[in-house]
C-alpha cells in the first residue's frame, strides 16, 4: 500500500480535489435551481406548483447514470441536429450540469420544507404591515427557513460528493476514474480501492461532523 501511496498518491489527491470542486460547484448551482423550484412549489399558484412538481419528479425519477449519458451524449447530439454546428460538452461541464440538476431537485424539496416549517403567521404579519410577498419572503421567512435547512444542505453536499463517482462513466477524471487507471497499471485492486475508500471516508466523516455541529449550534439558538 505504501508503494501505491508513494507513486500514485499525488494523482489520487489531485483527483479528490477535482471531485470536491465539482461537488461544490454543483451544489452552488443546485442551490440556485432549488431556490427557484422550491419557491414555485410554495406559491399559491397551481401552474407554478405543477411545474415544480414535474421538475422534481422527473429528475428524481431518472437514474443518475442515465442523466449523465443524456447530458453528455444526448444534449450535444440534439443541439447539433438543430443547429448543424459542432456543439460539444466537456466531461466537466456535463458533470456539473448533471449533478446540479439531480441535486437541485432534492434541494428544491429541502427549501420547500424549510419555508413551510416557518409559522404561516410570520408571512401574514408581514403582509398586514404592507410588505409585498417577495419582500416578506426575503426579509422574514427565508432567513428563518435557512436555519433549519443548513444541516440538510450539508447532508445533500455529502450525497452529491458520493454521486460524483458515477461520472467516471463519461470520463471525468474524478477519484474513481483515476483509481481505475491506477488499478489497470498496478493490478492491485484491493489496495487501491482501500485507499480510495479511506479518502472518501475521511472527507465524508468530516463533513458529517460539521453538519452535526452546526445542527447542535442552531438547536441551542432556538
Amino acid at each position: 500500500m505504501s508503494n501505491i501511496i508513494t507513486n500514485y498518491g499525488s494523482m489520487l489527491a489531485t483527483a479528490l480535489g477535482q471531485t470536491l470542486i465539482m461537488a461544490l460547484y454543483s451544489l452552488l448551482f443546485a442551490c440556485a435551481i432549488g431556490l427557484i423550484v422550491g419557491m414555485l412549489s410554495v406559491l399559491k399558484n397551481k401552474v407554478c406548483n405543477i411545474i415544480a412538481r414535474i421538475f422534481v419528479d422527473l429528475i428524481r425519477g431518472v437514474p443518475m447514470i442515465v442523466l449523465a449519458f443524456f447530458v453528455y451524449f444526448g444534449v450535444p447530439l440534439f443541439v447539433n441536429k438543430i443547429s448543424g454546428g459542432g456543439f460539444v460538452l466537456t466531461a466537466l461541464q456535463a458533470g456539473i450540469i448533471c449533478l446540479s440538476l439531480n441535486c437541485g431537485a432534492y434541494m428544491a424539496e429541502i427549501i420547500r420544507a424549510g419555508i413551510q416549517s416557518v409559522d404561516i403567521g410570520q408571512m401574514e404579519a408581514c403582509r398586514s404591515l404592507g410588505m409585498t410577498y417577495g419582500k416578506s419572503m426575503i426579509k422574514v421567512v427565508l432567513p428563518q427557513a435557512i436555519k433549519t435547512m443548513i444541516p440538510s444542505i450539508i447532508n445533500q453536499f455529502i450525497i452529491t460528493l458520493k454521486d460524483t463517482s458515477i461520472l467516471s462513466v463519461i470520463g471525468f477524471p474524478e477519484l474513481v476514474n483515476r483509481a481505475k487507471s491506477v488499478v489497470s497499471i498496478t493490478g492491485n485492486a484491493f489496495e487501491v480501492w482501500a485507499i480510495v475508500g479511506i479518502m472518501y471516508l475521511i472527507v465524508i466523516t468530516t463533513l458529517s461532523y460539521v453538519a452535526k455541529y452546526i445542527e447542535r449550534r442552531l438547536n441551542r439558538g432556538r
